[in-house]
């Protein structure tokens, strides 16, 4: 490595660790203890989502899951449900189906090699590379959201980050900066430098202690890069939901193991508003006694806008033809039932409970 180089990576990472000892997160509840298990479901609930929202996610995931076997032997229901309001529920189904697949293939322990961790249900490269790094000290660089920020500003690179060849510079970058020593120290330090000072919106540049060789900040583009994916108009859906009420409870549909919300329960649903009575008589044998419609609110989700229309429907009797097929049940919050509902649906449960 040319002498040049070889200066310039180590100014990089030891400029960084200096400030990490003195503005670093040290206290992070994954960070004591600080275990291969509690590392890797820290990085699946960060992924895409702030620490400060995730942290009281954590504390309670790891009270209920405190091992890798607990989490494989648990039931999907229980694992969703302590997952309801975190979003990307794809995350958790991967998080549990790779718990299962570390009891039966290591022994429940979290395997100390780069290609087995990165072949688990929902581990790309750079979250194998922070397991790596965080929980066993191996040299492997980290490319998440933060760190992306942090080397297209100092290195001054134009083009969204998600295009084949700015990705391929962007990893040489990180694997390059990454340090031989104190590599799980570095990596904390540079996705917090990101996070709380690199930031996406609001740089505070005089406190970066890389500023003086950044590019981004030597020539003013500090809020032009990373430079963002070209805007695409999301669709807008819309959806009618039944909050069909008896007197066991609400009644709530398990929806398919894949796709949006897969593996939750929610509220049937229907398109318009003219399909609710036609539903009812085909699925309950019976027309609701009593129909109400909520105001309509919008969802939002990465990749489109959902319109929903609450509509609430009362029954005097619970019709059992429904539950024969299987896939639903009657929820009630006196019955503390631990099954996962998304946050939207968690909403307007509240509220019909708290109405009546």
């Amino acid at each position: 490595m040319p002498l040049a180089m070889l200066t310039n990576e180590l100014s990089f990472s030891s400029k960084i660790l200096a400030w990490f000892d003195q503005h670093g997160r040290h206290d992070l509840p994954w960070q004591q203890p600080r275990t291969p298990y509690r590392v890797w479901v820290s990085e699946i609930m960060l992924q895409q989502t702030q620490v400060r929202t995730v942290i009281p996610y954590f504390e309670r995931f790891m009270a209920r899951f405190p091992e890798i076997i607990t989490l494989a032997d648990a039931p999907l229901d229980a694992v969703l449900e302590h997952w309801s309001g975190l979003g990307y529920y794809a995350r958790a189904r991967h998080l549990h189906r790779a718990a299962q697949q570390l009891r039966d293939q290591y022994a429940g322990q979290m395997p100390a090699d780069f290609a087995q961790v990165q072949a688990l249900p929902g581990i790309g490269r750079s979250t194998a590379g922070a397991i790596m790094a965080l929980a066993f000290e191996q040299r492997y660089a980290i490319l998440d959201g933060n760190v992306k920020r942090v080397l297209t500003r100092h290195g001054g690179i134009v083009g969204w980050p998600g295009e084949t060849a700015v990705a391929n510079t962007l990893w040489a970058l990180a694997e390059q900066y990454t340090p031989t020593v104190r590599i799980a120290e570095y990596t904390q330090a540079i996705m917090d430098l990101g996070a709380g000072v690199c930031s996406r919106s609001r740089p505070q540049c005089a406190r970066c202690p890389i500023h003086a060789d950044c590019q981004a900040r030597a020539t003013g583009q500090q809020q032009c890069l990373p430079t963002p994916r070209k805007a695409r108009a999301q669709p807008l859906r819309h959806t009618v939901m039944l909050m069909i009420q008896g007197p066991q409870g609400v009644l709530l549909q398990q929806r398919p193991p894949v796709g949006l919300w897969g593996g939750l329960w929610a509220f049937p649903q229907v398109e318009q508003l003219d399909e609710v009575t036609p539903w009812c008589l085909a699925h309950l044998g019976t027309a609701p006694q009593t129909l109400q419609a909520w105001e309509p609110f919008t969802h939002v989700f990465s990749h489109f806008r959902w319109k929903i229309t609450p509509v609430w429907l009362g029954l005097a009797h619970d019709p059992a033809k429904i539950m024969e097929a299987g896939g639903w049940l009657w929820y009630n919050y006196s019955d503390a039932i631990a099954v996962g509902v998304p946050a939207p649906v968690a909403n307007l449960l509240a509220q019909l409970f708290q109405n009546n």
